[in-house]
């Protein structure tokens, strides 16, 4: 698990609406809906809570603090537009999205919704996987090489079979 509120797939599509020199982007199971999950990850009155303590820690079953989620943090992933965000990415930039079909964390939808704003997004639906693929490590690796082999081999590197 990774340790944190805000992973890395939703910075890696803010960086590619900000600055252009991004040629391919691929999304692993990304979250487009960015005020989903949250109640379920800090627990019901988060809101009066970190008002009140400026932070909250979220534990394992253990008790063992797993990650701080802060007031601005929390504010600043409430407040991210990933429309406007997926919108603002280049059209040079190669969008790619694998997700799972059976993955409840971030529901399929959110997939789709990234297809609706970047004109370059391709989607890769892994039937039956998780979020975190844990029966589907194969056709994870599997998909990510492939898009990347071809992804390169569009771009020109005539090593590589074109799609």
């Amino acid at each position: 698990m990774v340790p944190s509120f805000c992973p890395g797939g939703y910075v890696v599509v803010l960086y590619a609406s900000l600055y252009h020199d991004v040629h391919m982007v691929l999304n692993l199971s990304g979250r487009f809906y960015m005020e989903k999950g949250v109640e379920e990850r800090l627990g019901k009155g988060f809101i009066d809570r970190i008002n009140k303590e400026g932070y909250i820690e979220v534990t394992d079953e253990s008790g063992k603090v797993l990650y701080r989620v802060t007031k601005e943090s929390l504010m600043e992933r409430l407040n991210t537009d990933m429309r406007a965000a997926s919108a603002s990415i280049s059209k040079e930039c190669s969008f790619f999205t694998v997700h799972g079909s059976a993955d409840v964390d971030i529901p399929l939808e959110d997939a789709y919704e990234f297809g609706k704003h970047i004109p370059t997004h391709e989607l890769r639906v892994i039937e039956g996987a998780d979020h975190c693929y844990t029966a589907h490590r194969k056709e994870l690796s599997d998909a990510v090489v492939d898009i990347i082999t071809y992804n390169k081999a569009e771009a020109g590197d005539s090593s590589l079979p074109k799609r």
